[in-house]
């Protein structure tokens, strides 16, 4: 007896209703991209291994799907398309007209265990602006971010985004006396696993980077309550307990100028109802530099659904060629998760033209006209095999068509078709060289509506 094969662990099968729903999450993806006026680029799945270690380190390596191929090289499948993104620009750099948009829908792999809303294989959306190093190109993502989410039907009642910066973070531990930017890198990675890590682990880390006369308890206290500031006013008064040089407190009020900025253009845009500080948000990611911000799902059990923020140095370390930049993603698992939760998957149909029901003696006629419907944009279908016309006529309701054409001996000695309208099942005669346009007219009409 054959053995049934089933998919790897973290792949999934897309049978055609699950196909079809992927790509209306793609096609909405693609609509906003150009409202937002965003060029859509690809590159290859599979990438040299050292496009991703030069960018995330060796330990990447355990989360990739990696060999050698025939000619020796070490290649990976992509994890993430930002590397790719900048090998291509960094490549023509010189030449792009800047502020680059650009934007893609791919396939990623991660070697990860699967769990709720990760598997190995899944597909993102990817958003970047490179070239801008304003304030504006954050506002201008974080505006999109909360458009493709928007365009679901999802509101402020199902999510929101929560804003953050590295810089104000790096600023604080500068205040501290902790200057040191390895030292300043590892306690960001710590602060990013706050919440999901215990006290305890996180004292002992935190315990391995400080200084050895400073207190970890003082740093978990002011830590918690710069994480806690929901406005610039909190974060102002979180530097202000320190007592910062005056070149420190400079460098704070130049910042803070541009979390002002920042929130003001949000309002403009229409999106500052949905954007909260908070500088919980710090993405362990290293070559993150300045603003960052996830989408968070607004119940009690909320997760992040996308995130993105600052890469400024990513373009030097990768290719040389110093370019700002600032990106997001949003995968197709998460946003499926909650759009199924709340009832906003996207309804798929498969509608159908014609379906056409013929005799034996008309099959050549009928094929004929199957063929000028096809050529002029319709969606046609029929029975393949033999089958009398009452098997033919019970198929046809089976896909639900706008119109059944039969095509009797009768009719055709007269030159004509017989074509009812499933919907009201009325019934009419047509001239097969005026068939194409009355069928094409209903169907245009209908997409009008």
């Amino acid at each position: 007896m054959a053995v049934v094969m089933e998919t790897l662990p973290g792949f999934r099968d897309f049978y055609p209703t699950e196909c079809a729903v992927r790509n209306a999450l793609f096609a909405a993806w693609k609509e906003v991209a150009r409202r937002f006026h965003f060029r859509e680029f690809d590159s290859p799945i599979l990438e040299p291994l050292e496009l991703f270690t030069e960018k995330s380190g060796e330990e990447i390596i355990e989360q990739l799907f990696t060999f050698e191929d025939r000619g020796g090289r070490k290649v990976a499948l992509r994890p993430e398309t930002t590397p790719s993104l900048v090998r291509l620009i960094g490549t023509r750099a010189a030449s792009l007209k800047k502020p680059i948009k650009w934007f893609n829908i791919t396939e990623n792999f991660r070697y990860e265990r699967p769990q709720k809303g990760r598997l190995r294989s899944f597909y993102q959306f990817n958003v970047d602006i490179v070239g801008e190093s304003s304030f504006s190109a954050e506002a201008e993502l974080i505006a999109l971010a909360i458009e493709s989410f928007s365009l679901f039907g999802l509101s402020r009642q199902h999510f929101y985004i929560r804003l953050s910066d590295r810089q104000t973070w790096i600023l604080w531990l500068r205040a501290l006396g902790i200057g040191e930017s390895s030292t300043q890198m590892s306690l960001l990675n710590i602060l990013d696993k706050w919440e999901r890590r215990e006290k305890k682990d996180l004292e002992k880390d935190v315990s391995r980077c400080l200084p050895p006369a400073a207190s970890v308890q003082e740093f978990f206290i002011r830590a918690e309550k710069l994480r806690q500031s929901n406005t610039l006013q909190d974060i102002r008064g979180c530097f202000d307990a320190l007592n910062p040089n005056d070149a420190l407190e400079e460098a704070v009020n130049q910042r803070l100028l541009i979390w002002e900025k920042l929130l003001e253009e949000l309002d403009a845009l229409q999106c500052g109802s949905f954007v909260r500080v908070d500088l919980g948000i710090v993405r362990g990611l290293a070559y993150y530099t300045g603003f960052v911000f996830e989408v968070f799902e607004s119940d009690l059990n909320g997760r992040a659904l996308a995130g993105g923020g600052r890469y400024d140095l990513l373009f030097e370390k990768l290719t040389g060629y110093a370019l700002p930049a600032v990106g997001f993603a949003v995968g197709d698992v998460t946003l499926g998760d909650v759009l199924k939760k709340y009832h906003l998957l996207p309804k798929v149909t498969f509608p159908l033209d014609c379906f056409v029901v013929f005799e034996n003696s008309t099959r050549k006629q009928a094929l004929q006209d199957v063929g000028s419907l096809r050529q002029n944009g319709l969606s046609v279908t029929y029975v393949l095999g033999e089958g009398t016309v009452s098997k033919q006529f019970k198929k046809a309701l089976e896909y639900n068509p706008n119109f059944i054409l039969f095509y009797g001996s009768d009719e055709l000695g007269n030159n004509q078709v017989q074509v009812k309208h499933v919907a009201t099942r009325n019934v009419a005669l047509i001239e097969r060289e005026k068939l194409v346009n009355f069928v094409r007219n209903y169907a245009a009409g209908s997409k009008r509506e």
